[in-house]
This record gives C-alpha cells, structure tokens and sequence, in this order.
C-alpha cells in the first residue's frame, strides 16, 4: 500500500508524476473537473449572494468514489492539478469532496513535468489559494447568468439551439464588424513610380519619391504625368549615399496567444489543435530509456519570464553549437500587461539540450512540429541581434528624385535559428546595390509607373482574431481556442480560405443581443471584467460585489428583453428547383454553416444539397457538365463537375475558361504567398503572378 496518494487530472499526466515519485507515492487522475454546475439548469442561486449549486458531474461518479477509498487508505493526499485558475478550483473541490482540510499543506503546483521540477514541487506544499477558485467561481457563475438566462430567450425567439456568451458574442461582433468595413470600403485610387536603373552592367531598382524635396501625392494618372514630364534624359545623378548598420533584435519566448498564432502562420495549426499538442508536449511522452518526460512547461501562460537555469542552459547550447559571439548580451524586451501573471514562465523546452532532432524519433509529426517552433523560438531569444548593412541612395533628374534602398545580413544572430512569421507570408531577403558614389551618374533604362488601390481591412484569420482579443484584453489564456471553437460550432461563423465570415444566423443573434444586452458586446465592459477578475485573485476584490454590480442591471434588461423581444421567422425561401427525389419544391435553409437547399417535403422526404455557384468553365473531363463551387466538409473550397456522381472531376484548385495556349489542356489558378498564378495542368505553362 502506497503512503501517499497524488490526484492529477489526466492519465498521462499521472504516468509521468508516477515515475518520479516512487513506489511510496499512488498517483490517479481525476479526468478533469469532478464537480461542477448542473448542465440541465443555471445552478446559481440570486437570491443568497450567488450561490452555486455543485454536483457531481455525470459519469463522474465511479471515479469520485475510487478516489475516495484511495483517500482514505493515505497517510496524505497531495492535490496536484495544473497551475492556474482552473486547477486551482478542480483541487478546491477534490478536497471538500475527499474531506481534506482546505488550510492544509495539500496544494502541489509545478510549472514542467520534469524529475527535478517534480521533486522540488513536493517539497513545498501549498494551502490551497482560495483567491485563485473565487476568480475562478466568479468567471463560472458571470458566464451561467449570461449563458443560462440569454440562450432560453434566443431558443423562443429565433431558434433551439443557439446560446450567448460573455467572450464568444464580443468574438462574433468583431468578425461583423470587421465584415461590415470591408463592404463599406471605397477603394481610392493610387499611383506609384519604380524605375530599372544600371551602373554598368549592375541593374538596380529605385522607387520615386520627391519632387523639389517635397513629397508629391500620386492619386492618378495625370499627378504620374506631370512627375514623367519633369525628368530629361535617362542620366540621375546620385545626390546622397547613406550607409549604416542596422540591428534586428530577437523575439522573446512564447506565451499562449503568440505560439496559437505563430502555430497558425508557420504550421497551418488551429488554435484548438495547438492547445491539444502542447498539451500532450507538456504533460510527457515517452523517450524510451529516458522513460517518460514532459517536453514543455505549462502552455497557459501570459509571462515570457525564463528561469535562470532555463537561460544559463539555452547560453552553453548556445555558445557550443554557434559560438560565444551568438549569445546575447541584453534581454529581449516584451510588452508585457500590468496584469500579466508573472508566477509562470514562458512556454518553453523544458531541457534546450532536447533538441528537436534528438526528439523527432519519439514524436508524432505535428507533436515534432509543434515542439521544433517553441524550442527554437526560446533559443533564439538568448541569442544575439541579427546585423545588416543597409544602404540608401538618393538619385536625381531635374528636381525628381528617386531613392534605392538595399541590406545586407552582416551577422545573422538569432536569425540562423528562427525568423518570426507575419500575417501576408512575405519574408525579409538581401536586396544588394551596387558600389555607388556620391556624385556619380547612372542610367535609368525603364521607367514603370504603376497604379494601385487601396484594399479594405482583411477578415480575421484565428491567428489575427487571437491577437486582437489579447489586444483588448478580451479572454485569457486558457479562454481563446474554446471561444474559436464555441462560436463555428453554433453556426455563427464560418471559415472560408483560413478566414472568419459571419453567417446569416450571426448576425441575427447579434442584432438582437446588440439591442437588448448591450453591455454584453461592450469591448471595454469585457476587457474590465476581465481585469476584475484578475482583482479578484489578487485578493484586492470579492468576487460576489463584482457579480451583483453586473447581474443588478443585467437583469432588468432580461425582463424588458422578454416583454420586447420579437419572435424571429427565418422562413424557408423557394430555391427555383424541384427535387429530384419526389418532386416537391426545394427550398433554402438556415444552417450551422449558412444556408442550404433541403426538399419542402420534410420530413416525408429528407433529401438535401449543398448551395453550389457556376464557375461559367464546362467541364474538362465529360465536356457536358458545367464547373461548379462547392465546399468539403471542412469548409474547404473545391470545384467539381455538376453532373456528379456521373462526371468524378475534381480540382482543389480554380479552373479557367481559356485552355493552354500551349497544349490546350485545363488552366488553373494556384495560390501562393506571392499571390495567385495561372499555370497548366499537364505541361510547364505558367502566367506571371498577379
């Protein structure tokens, strides 16, 4: 019989914990959450300081009593649930569940599953921090009176179904939002100026810039015409050459919105499969002789804090492997919050001398990918500032002046190891000048004037999402990858080419919670909630003062909200067609994602087809079909022949009506950082991008 009993949450987590401790020491997860609020009712009481009203969750209940017996055979009972608020409040109720006594040394936190970390956790037990399960308790019950009071409303007024939350609704207004801007754009019209220079043989590129040194606005085609008609000649003289060393710094180590977004740019990771990895990262894996090891520290995290043993081991990797001069002798800088949660680290390798070749073999792909991005990522932020030469040449003709700019990497610093990703794709490259001189002259052999227009906002991808959330301060941590999710599984918005769009059924559930709960889509109203909840685990607030000062006014517009209200009819509008299974009309319907077509015949009949959209491209395969849209399960775009099942072509990329002026085969439209390309199906025909 073990001395001690430990209680995780998860079984891997107890495999792991189990190897360090020894025989003396029985560990058993808990699953998660043992107890919660009822999912078949509010489970708040209002009229005794917000009560809640716990129970055993279902299915839970074999395992609360397994624990049980285990507890009571233990000299003690360790609690040993993830560091934050959620393990907080899990440990909270195993101990008034199991009857250990709350003011007891039973809370064990650690911030990585390591041997080390693992033993020095357990020599320095906690109390349970109660501050920790009240901002937790608060965020429950805040999220019950919103969820459990708006949703009832929405199911009688628009549809079953659908439910509100405090951070998922402000996510959905962000996305319309954003949404609206984009159809309220006017694209302005705008010119630029680059012309191919030569000193010699060496060509160079140069854009315009100034006319008699001042800035001079090319917003159509006669501004680039009398610019056009100043310059004489093909000669420019090079007016000024400036030289200088430019210093790029490091990143600083992940938190959890940053690695959720740069998972998506550089893996094409969601966020919810990237929490899921990190997850598996964290809690260990099994390195055969090693035994099983976590990889990473915990992954909820808002500190790019490295510990000193962290940053002495990242220096000898360092130092040996590229050489004194690539470690750094400053810090990298993060902006961090005033209310960042400083007690954890940044996510981050738990040993640099795990390197990720080392560990590919015992991973899994996407765990390896996932675990290469953060150990680089840390190691790059110990190392040294990249150097680049930058050179720039100012070049004149008449008064008209253009200005050519170049670098070169000098020193390549943390750039050997990692280069952080951005939203367009685009990466910094050398762009070399050659040798030039004040007072030299150089010819301009072409002369492109080109015109532009000015492009709306883009919609959010869930990389931009996350960060404009973290941003306002809107959700933590732990809150971004669920609300992702909660707000496509209700059918509010949907992912199209990687980005949010809202749905018809969004913006109805918008408009109404915008009229009747304002508050609730207050970006500022949401970010200080937040921040009041970080009060309350500071200990500076209490968490049913921060309740009753929202539910007070809340619930006045929940009873005007029910009076006022009116009942939404989406009506099912007649598609045009019949269906082919009984010949009843089709009609358009309202679903998860959007609208589709379903026979009137429901539920006699239940034949149901997707929206499709003519490309105006006949098929190249059967020559009798027409090219037609359509949208996978996972929302990707493919196009196929509309007369499937009997015509099986299929192309993930867009076809073309015009053929291969080279062979006459099917062109196609490809996608790439650059942008979009044309090029053929069968030969090497390709277009330039556009």
């Amino acid at each position: 019989m073990s001395d001690y009993l430990v209680i995780v949450e998860s079984p891997a987590k107890a495999k792991t914990i189990g190897k360090y401790l020894g025989k003396k020491y029985a560990v058993k997860a808990s699953m998660g959450h043992v107890i919660d609020l009822p999912k078949s009712q509010m489970g708040v009481d209002v009229e005794q300081d917000y009560s809640p009203k716990y129970i055993t969750i279902r299915g839970k209940g074999p395992i609360l009593k397994e624990l049980k017996q285990a507890a009571k055979k233990a000299k003690r009972v360790y609690l040993a649930a993830d560091p934050d608020r959620e393990g907080e409040a899990i440990a909270w109720h195993l101990a008034d569940s199991l009857n250990i006594d709350k003011d007891s040394e039973c809370r064990v936190v650690f911030n990585e599953i390591t041997k080390q970390a693992i033993k020095d956790s357990f020599k320095h037990p906690r109390t349970i921090n109660t501050n920790l399960v009240d901002a937790q308790q608060a965020r429950r019950v805040l999220d019950r009176l919103v969820g459990y009071n708006i949703s009832p409303l929405l199911w009688k007024k628009v549809k079953k179904g659908l439910s509100a939350g405090r951070v998922q609704s402000v996510a959905v207004k962000m996305i319309i939002d954003r949404e609206n801007e984009i159809k309220a754009f006017k694209p302005e019209e705008y010119w630029s100026i680059e012309a191919s220079m030569a000193k010699d043989s060496q060509k160079f590129e140069a854009k315009f810039m100034t006319v008699d040194g001042k800035k001079t606005e090319l917003k159509s085609q006669e501004d680039v015409e009398r610019v056009l008609g100043r310059i004489e000649g093909d000669q420019f003289h090079i007016d000024q050459v400036k030289k200088k060393e430019r210093k790029r710094n490091p990143v600083v180590p992940f938190i959890t919105s940053s690695l959720q977004q740069e998972a998506a740019r550089k893996l094409n990771f969601r966020a919810k499969k990237t929490m899921m990895l990190a997850q598996q990262l964290y809690e260990g894996i099994d390195l055969g002789k090693s035994g099983t090891v976590g990889l990473i520290t915990y992954m909820r995290t808002d500190s790019t804090r490295l510990s000193d043993t962290a940053k002495n081991e990242a220096k000898e990797y360092i130092e040996t492997h590229y050489g004194k001069e690539y470690h750094h002798t400053t810090e990298a800088k993060s902006k961090q919050g005033a209310k960042t949660q400083d007690a954890h680290e940044a996510v981050r390798p738990t040993s640099v001398m795990m390197d990720p070749k080392s560990m590919k073999p015992h991973l899994s792909r996407d765990q390896y990918r996932l675990y290469k991005l953060i150990w680089e990522r840390m190691v790059a932020s110990q190392m040294a500032p990249a150097v680049m030469d930058t050179m720039a040449v100012d070049l004149t003709n008449n008064g008209v002046m253009f200005r050519a700019t170049g670098s070169k990497l000098k020193f390549p610093g943390f750039m050997k190891v990692y280069i952080e990703g951005n939203d367009d794709g685009k990466e910094e490259k050398d762009r070399l000048l050659p040798d030039l001189k004040e007072g030299e002259q150089v010819i301009s052999e072409k002369i492109d004037p080109n015109q532009h227009f000015t492009q709306p906002p883009p919609r959010y991808t869930e990389a931009r999402l996350v960060r404009t959330m973290e941003e306002l301060g809107i959700g933590r941590p732990s809150t971004y990858a669920p609300t992702l999710d909660t707000v496509q599984r209700r059918g509010y918005v949907a992912l199209e080419d990687k980005r949010f769009v809202p749905t018809e059924l969004g913006g109805i559930v918008l408009e109404l919670i915008e009229e009747f709960f304002p508050e609730i889509l207050n970006v500022e109203f949401t970010a200080e909630m937040e921040s009041d909840l970080d009060s309350i685990e500071d200990g500076e607030k209490k968490w049913v003062h921060i309740i009753d000062r929202f539910y007070k006014g809340f619930e006045k517009r929940l009873k005007t909200a029910e009076e006022e209200m009116k009942e939404v009819e989406i009506k099912d509008e007649p598609a045009g067609e019949d269906c082919e299974k009984c010949g009843h009309e089709m009609v358009f319907k309202m679903g998860r994602y959007g609208k589709f077509m379903a026979c009137s015949n429901f539920p006699n009949c239940r034949n149901t087809k997707a929206i499709v959209k003519d490309i105006g491209v006949k098929c190249p395969k059967c020559s009798e079909g027409n090219v037609v849209e359509r949208k996978s399960k996972k929302r990707r775009i493919f196009y196929g022949c509309d007369r499937y099942p009997e015509c099986e072509f299929i192309s993930w990329d867009k076809p073309i009506s015009r053929p291969c002026p080279k062979c006459e085969s099917l062109l196609v439209e490809k996608k790439s950082k650059k942008g979009v390309h044309v090029q053929c199906t069968e030969c090497d025909y390709k277009e330039e991008s556009n």
